[in-house]
C-alpha cells in the first residue's frame, strides 16, 4: 500500500447484488472533484472542473464527456495512430444521457465554464461503464467547490421472467425484456432513457418506480463523501434586483407579447415575437447609450460597457420569463396551447409512400410543422455495420441515421457532420424499431434506415420513427407491428398540472418536462425522459404514459388511413422493391467453405464477378446470395451447389477416368471429388486386367455404393449398367 501523504475517502455499498465503491481524495486531485467509481471489475475515474464565466454568454457552457480507454480492456486501438481519437457513437450516448441529468441541476446565477469527464479505466465485460460514469460524475461535482442541486444517481433497470433487476450484467442483459436507464434525485426522476419490447404501461412505471427506490442508497453514499471530504461551496453573488424593470417591461409589453404567441403559424411567431424583444430591447440600450455620462478613467469606461451588456442581457431575460409565464399560464388557465389546440390534441398528419422512384423503401411523414423524409435501403450481411466496442467486436445488421439539416428550422446552418444531437436521436429512433424487425432466419438482410429532417417543430425524432415505420413496410421488410412515437411535455406550477401530447419546439423549450415515447399498438418498445422540476408524483407520470398511449394509437391509425391504398390491412407489402436485392442461402458444411473461397479469395471473386451477385459466408456454412436478377442468383447457387456438392449412396454419376491401377480406376464423379471403383465391380464376370475395361480419361457411369468414415467413396460399374438396363 503506497504510503500516501494526503487524506482519501471511501463508500462502499451493495447495489444489484455487487459491491460499489467510491473513492475521493487519491486521484485527479487538481480537478475542482473527482470520484473513482469501482463496481466488480469496472473502474471509472469522473472528474469536474471549472474556469470563469465567459463574457457575453448567456448560456450555461457546461461539456461532458465519456471516454473509453481501450487498456481498459487489455486492447491496442485499431488504425494507423493506434491511440484514441473521436468519441464513438457509444460514448456519445454516454455523454448525453449525462449531460442531460445534470444540467438542470446549476443554480441561475452560475455561468461558469464547466466540463465533467468520465474516464474508464479498467473494463470487465459484465458491469457496464455508463451507470459508474453517471454516479462517478455526480459525485465529483458533489464534493467539489461546484454549485450542485444533487447528488443524483443512475441504475439500469432490467426484466427477467417477470423480475425487476438492478444493473443486469452482460450475460443477464440478453435475457431481459427491457433496458432502462434512470436517474434520479431523492424526490424525482431526472432522465430516463432505454426500450423494452413491447411492455405495457404499469410495468413501465413499475420500472420507473423499482429503480428510484434502488438509487436512493447510491444518493446516501454521495452524501457520505460530502460530509467526510466535501469542499464548500462556491457562493454566487446576489442577482441584482430587476423588479422595477420588470414591471416597466410588463407595461410597455402589455397583450402584445400575448397576441404573438398565439401565432399558429412557427416562422411568423418567431418573427413577431423577435420584432417585440428587438423593439423593447433596442429601445433601453439606446436609452442608456444617450444618457450624458463623464468619465475619468478607462475602468469607467468598461463599467459602462458592463453595465449596457448587463441591461441587455437582463431585458432579454425578463422578455424570456414572461414570454414563458403567457404561454405556460394560458395552458394551466384554459388548456389552449400556442396552436390553439388542446393538451391531448394532435396536429394534423399526412403519409406518403414510393415518393422516389430508386430508395427500396421511403415515406414522408408529417405532423403539423415537422415533416421526414425516411428511407429504407436493404443489403447484405457484408454491408451491417463493424462495432469494435471497448469489450468485443461485433456487427449490427440494422443500424438508423438521423440527419438535421439547418433548412429544416429555416437557419443557415453549414453541415459539419452529426452532432451529439443527432446521434442521441438516431440512437433513440433505432432503439424503438429494433424489438419488430424480423429475426436474420427470417430475413437474411442488412437494413439502413436514414431520417432527413425536412421541417422541424418539434419532435423529429418522433417523425424518424412513425417514417422509419412505413419506410420498412414500403420496402417489403416483414416487421412484427408497427410503431409510432410521441413527444409528451408537461407545464406545472406546484399544484396546477397540464400533460401536452405531441408537444412543439416552445412548448418543449418552456416546459417542465420532455417524455418521448414510442411502440406498438401493444406495448412501448423505447422511452425518453428529462424533466425540470424538482419532483414528480407518480399519478403524473402514470396519466402521462396513458395520455401518451392514447396519442400513439391515435397516429398509428391516422399512418393506416394515410397508407390504405398502398398497404392494405397496414401490413408490409408481400414483395420487395425491383431494385432490392434478391437472397437466397445454401447451406454447406464448413470444412467446404475453403473450397467456395479459394486460394486468396479467388473462387469467390470469380463467382461474384461472373453472375454479379454478392455472397456472404459466415463460419457456420451458411452462404447467402444476394442479387436483384433471379437468373444471376440461380447461377451463383449452381455454381456454389457445384463446388460443395458431396457424393450420395445409390446415386449414378457420370464420371472422367483420373487414374488406373492394378487393383481399380479413380474416377473423378465431379469437379474435387475422386471415387474408386474396383476391378470386382468394373463388369460382370472376371476382369482381368483394369486396361481391359478402361483407359485413361474415358468417361464412365459409376454408382456410389458406400462412402466410409473418413469419406472415401466406392463406386460401382457393374451395378450403374445393371440400374441402367433396368430402366430401359
Amino acid at each position: 500500500m503506497a504510503n500516501y501523504w494526503f487524506k482519501s475517502e471511501t463508500v462502499t455499498l451493495e447495489l444489484g447484488g455487487r459491491s460499489m465503491t467510491l473513492e475521493t481524495g487519491r486521484l485527479a486531485k487538481q480537478a475542482a472533484g473527482a470520484c473513482l467509481v469501482t463496481y466488480g471489475e469496472t473502474v471509472v475515474l469522473a472528474t469536474v472542473v471549472h474556469g470563469g464565466a465567459r463574457p457575453g454568454v448567456d448560456f450555461f457552457p457546461l461539456t461532458v464527456d465519456f471516454v473509453e480507454k481501450t487498456s481498459a480492456a487489455g486492447k491496442i486501438p485499431g488504425g494507423f495512430f493506434k491511440r484514441e481519437a473521436r468519441l464513438s457513437d457509444r460514448e456519445v450516448l454516454v455523454c448525453r444521457f449525462i449531460d442531460r441529468a445534470i444540467r438542470p441541476l446549476f443554480p441561475d446565477g452560475y455561468n461558469d465554464d464547466t466540463m465533467v469527464m468520465a474516464t474508464v479505466l479498467s473494463a470487465d465485460g459484465e458491469n457496464a461503464p455508463d451507470i459508474p460514469a453517471f454516479i462517478g460524475s455526480s459525485a465529483a461535482l458533489t464534493v467539489s467547490d461546484i454549485p450542485f442541486l444533487g447528488p443524483i444517481a443512475a441504475v439500469r433497470v432490467g426484466r427477467i421472467d417477470g423480475a425487476y433487476v438492478t444493473n443486469p450484467t452482460t450475460a443477464q442483459a440478453t435475457e431481459s425484456d427491457m433496458d432502462f436507464v434512470v436517474g434520479g434525485s431523492r424526490d424525482a426522476l431526472v432522465m430516463v432513457e432505454g426500450g423494452a419490447r413491447s411492455a405495457n404501461e404499469d410495468d413501465v412505471l413499475g420500472a420507473l418506480q423499482f429503480a428510484h427506490r434502488e438509487l436512493i442508497q447510491v444518493i446516501e453514499a454521495q452524501d457520505e463523501l460530502q460530509r467526510r471530504i466535501g469542499k464548500p461551496k462556491i457562493a454566487l453573488s446576489k442577482p441584482r434586483d430587476r423588479s422595477a424593470l420588470e414591471q416597466e417591461i410588463r407595461a410597455k409589453v402589455g397583450s402584445r407579447l400575448a397576441n404573438a404567441t398565439q401565432i399558429r403559424d412557427k416562422m411568423q411567431r418567431y418573427d413577431e415575437v423577435s420584432a417585440i424583444e428587438a423593439e423593447i430591447g433596442d429601445g433601453y440600450v439606446n436609452a442608456f447609450r444617450s444618457e450624458r455620462v463623464a468619465f475619468d478613467s478607462l475602468e469607467a469606461i468598461d463599467a459602462r460597457r458592463k453595465a449596457e451588456q448587463g441591461l441587455a442581457d437582463d431585458v432579454k431575460s425578463i422578455l424570456h420569463d414572461l414570454r414563458a409565464e403567457v404561454v405556460r399560464n394560458r395552458v394551466l388557465e384554459t388548456g389552449e396551447r400556442i396552436d390553439g389546440r388542446g393538451t391531448s390534441d394532435i396536429r394534423p398528419i399526412a403519409c406518403e409512400l414510393r415518393v422516389l422512384p430508386r430508395p427500396h423503401g421511403v415515406a414522408i411523414f408529417t405532423r403539423g410543422e415537422t415533416q421526414a423524409l425516411v428511407t429504407t435501403t436493404l443489403g447484405g450481411r457484408f454491408d451491417a455495420q463493424t462495432i469494435d466496442s471497448l469489450t468485443e467486436r461485433y456487427t449490427k445488421p440494422f443500424f438508423l441515421h438521423y440527419n438535421f439539416p439547418g433548412y429544416s428550422t429555416g437557419e443557415p446552418r453549414p453541415n459539419r457532420g452529426p452532432g451529439r444531437r443527432e446521434v442521441g436521436h438516431g440512437s433513440l429512433a433505432e432503439r424503438a424499431l429494433q424489438s419488430v424487425l424480423p429475426s436474420a432466419e427470417d430475413f437474411p438482410y442488412t437494413i439502413r434506415i436514414v431520417s432527413e429532417t425536412l421541417e422541424s417543430n418539434g419532435s423529429s425524432s418522433m417523425a424518424a420513427i412513425c417514417g422509419g415505420t412505413l419506410s420498412l413496410m414500403d420496402a417489403g421488410v416483414p416487421i412484427k407491428a408497427p410503431v409510432a412515437g410521441i413527444a409528451m411535455g408537461m407545464i406545472s406550477d406546484g399544484s396546477r398540472v397540464a400533460i401536452l401530447s405531441d408537444i412543439l419546439g416552445d412548448e418543449d423549450h418552456l416546459g417542465d418536462m420532455d417524455f418521448k415515447v414510442a411502440g406498438t399498438a401493444d406495448g412501448i418498445t423505447a422511452l425518453q425522459m428529462d424533466i425540470k422540476v424538482e419532483s414528480v408524483d407518480w399519478d403524473v407520470m402514470k396519466r402521462a404514459l396513458a395520455q401518451a398511449r392514447e396519442g400513439r394509437l391515435h397516429i398509428l391509425d391516422c399512418m393506416a388511413r394515410e397508407t390504405a391504398a398502398d398497404l392494405p390491412a397496414f401490413v408490409s407489402r408481400g414483395e420487395l422493391s425491383r431494385y432490392a436485392p434478391r437472397v437466397t442461402t445454401v447451406m454447406v458444411k464448413p470444412d467446404r467453405i475453403r473450397d467456395i473461397i479459394g486460394p486468396g479469395g479467388k473462387v469467390i471473386r470469380a463467382i461474384q464477378e461472373t453472375t454479379g451477385t454478392k455472397v456472404d459466408i459466415d463460419d457456420n456454412g451458411v452462404v447467402t446470395i444476394f442479387s436483384p436478377d433471379a437468373d444471376a442468383l440461380e447461377q451463383a447457387r449452381s455454381m456454389i451447389e457445384e463446388l460443395t456438392q458431396e457424393a450420395e449412396l445409390d446415386r449414378i454419376y457420370l464420371g472422367k477416368v483420373k487414374r488406373i491401377t492394378d487393383f481399380g480406376a479413380f474416377v473423378e464423379i465431379f469437379p474435387g471429388t475422386d471415387g474408386l471403383i474396383h476391378i470386382s465391380h468394373l463388369a460382370e464376370g472376371r476382369v482381368d486386367k483394369v486396361t481391359d475395361v478402361l483407359s485413361e480419361g474415358d468417361e464412365v457411369l459409376a454408382k456410389c455404393i458406400d462412402i466410409d468414415p473418413t469419406g472415401r467413396i466406392r463406386l460401382s460399374r457393374k451395378e450403374a449398367l445393371a440400374d441402367a438396363a433396368a430402366t430401359e
